[in-house]
C-alpha cells in the first residue's frame, strides 16, 4: 500500500481534531475530484513502519479524536487487505479513538467487508461534481452519505450519522 500524505490536526475531514491518511489508489475517476493525484496506486510513498509510527504518534495525542482514511480510496481493491490490517492495529492500540473512512463505493456494495465492522463512520458514494455544495458538512456532493457504521450494522441498513 502507498500513501500521499499524513495530515495532522485536521478539522475538515470528520468530527474533532483528526489525523488523516491519504492513500494512493482509486478506480472511480470522479469528475472534479479534489485529489486526482492519488488515483494511481503506484504513486506516493510506501506505507512502511516509519509511516505507521508517524500515524500512531499523532493518534497517541490526547486532543486527537481519531483518524480519517481518505485518498484515493481506502477500499481500492488492491489495498483492502493492508487497510483492514492497519485499521485493526489502530482499533487495538487506540480503542477510544474513532475511525472515519471516505470511499467512492456505496454502503450496499461494501458493508460485508471485514474492515467495515472496525469503522465508526463511513462517507460513501462517488463525488458528483454537479451535486457539489460548498455548504455540505464532511462531504463533497449531496449524494454522499455520512453513515453511522455501528448502528447501520445493527439495523441492517444505512443509518445516517448525527453529530453530537
Amino acid at each position: 500500500m502507498r500513501y500521499h500524505n499524513i495530515t495532522k490536526d485536521d478539522m475538515l475531514n470528520g468530527e474533532g481534531l483528526r489525523v488523516v491518511l491519504w492513500v494512493s489508489g482509486c478506480n472511480h475517476g470522479c469528475k472534479g475530484c479534489q485529489n486526482p493525484i492519488t488515483w494511481d496506486a503506484n504513486e506516493g510513498l510506501p506505507f512502511d513502519a516509519a509511516a505507521e509510527a508517524e500515524l500512531f504518534a499523532e493518534l497517541s495525542k490526547d486532543y486527537v479524536s481519531g483518524i480519517t482514511l481518505s485518498g484515493g480510496d481506502p477500499l481500492f481493491p488492491a489495498h483492502r487487505e493492508d487497510m483492514t490490517a492497519l485499521v485493526r492495529r489502530i482499533k487495538q492500540r487506540f480503542p477510544h479513538k474513532n475511525i472515519w473512512m471516505y470511499t467512492g463505493y456505496l454502503w450496499e456494495e461494501i458493508n460485508s467487508l471485514p474492515i467495515i465492522a472496525d469503522l465508526d463512520v463511513l462517507i460513501d458514494g462517488r463525488f458528483v461534481q454537479e451535486l457539489c455544495d460548498k455548504n455540505l458538512h464532511w462531504r463533497g456532493s449531496s449524494n454522499q452519505r455520512i453513515i453511522d457504521v455501528k448502528k447501520s450494522l445493527q439495523m441492517g441498513s444505512p443509518y445516517l450519522y448525527a453529530a453530537e
